[in-house]
């Protein structure tokens, strides 16, 4: 154990791998984003990390989704993640919460117990919810925006959400948030507009509200969320 994050100490020193030691992270949603976050903050030493997801793996998720295989197909994404996690680290505390996160079942969550939180889900009123917990509490906070129907990871940047523009999902966020008075948000989005799907036509309807993916995009913007989540706990700025 003590060789797992030496290359990691090289470059940030022992006292900060200690404090991502002793550091509790939350992550919602561990699809195509979330899971690289994940993975992030277990490689980087993060002692604690809760995994918020409702969702099974399904055979769909293969093309982008870090915990998707063909031999976990079917399986819980928190237990598959838990394992994942402990498999990399097996010293982490991982605590496996199966539920679709809404403002009804935020009182189930004490955000006060977090360090940091991450919002790597899809449902905007959850997404609202998470931000407005997180703020309540005091608990630093990144938001992801919309991934699908992009083909360029090096569009992604990290900015204010009030600073963003193309990204449709920002927008809408954009103009809830302000309304509700929230002055601030961290996010990750991309600056590619949007591409067309090409949907075949004979999909059903309620399946053209999937967007399109790649392993390349999604999996980008869920590194850089979780390098600034490591670099926020330890206090790390290159200004």
């Amino acid at each position: 154990m003590d060789n797992y994050f030496s290359r990691e100490e090289l470059l940030i020193g022992k006292e900060a791998i200690e404090v991502l030691k002793n550091s509790r992270v939350a992550v919602f949603g561990v699809g195509g984003v979330g899971g690289f976050v994940v993975e992030v903050l277990a490689r980087c030493g993060v002692g604690t990390i809760d995994v918020i997801d409702n969702d099974v793996v399904d055979p769909s998720n293969i093309n982008r989704q870090i915990i998707a295989t063909a031999d976990t197909i079917g399986q819980e994404k928190v237990n598959v993640v838990e394992q994942r996690i402990k498999s990399i680290n097996p010293n982490a505390v991982v605590n496996k919460h199966r539920c679709f996160f809404l403002p009804e079942t935020a009182k189930d969550f004490d955000f006060t117990r977090f360090d940091y939180v991450v919002d790597a889900i899809d449902t905007v009123s959850g997404k609202i919810e998470i931000i407005l917990q997180a703020k309540k509490a005091g608990v630093p906070v990144i938001s992801c925006m919309g991934a699908g129907n992009k083909l360029d990871p090096t569009a992604f940047v990290v900015t204010d959400i009030y600073k963003t523009s193309v990204c449709p999902l920002a927008r809408v966020m954009r103009q809830k948030l302000k309304k509700l008075g929230v002055q601030d948000l961290k996010v990750v989005y991309s600056t590619e507009k949007a591409m067309k799907p090409n949907y075949p036509p004979d999909m059903p309807p309620q399946r053209k509200a999937a967007p399109g993916s790649v392993a390349f995009v999604p999996s980008v913007a869920g590194i850089i969320a979780g390098g600034e989540v490591i670099k926020d706990l330890i206090g790390y700025s290159n200004n």
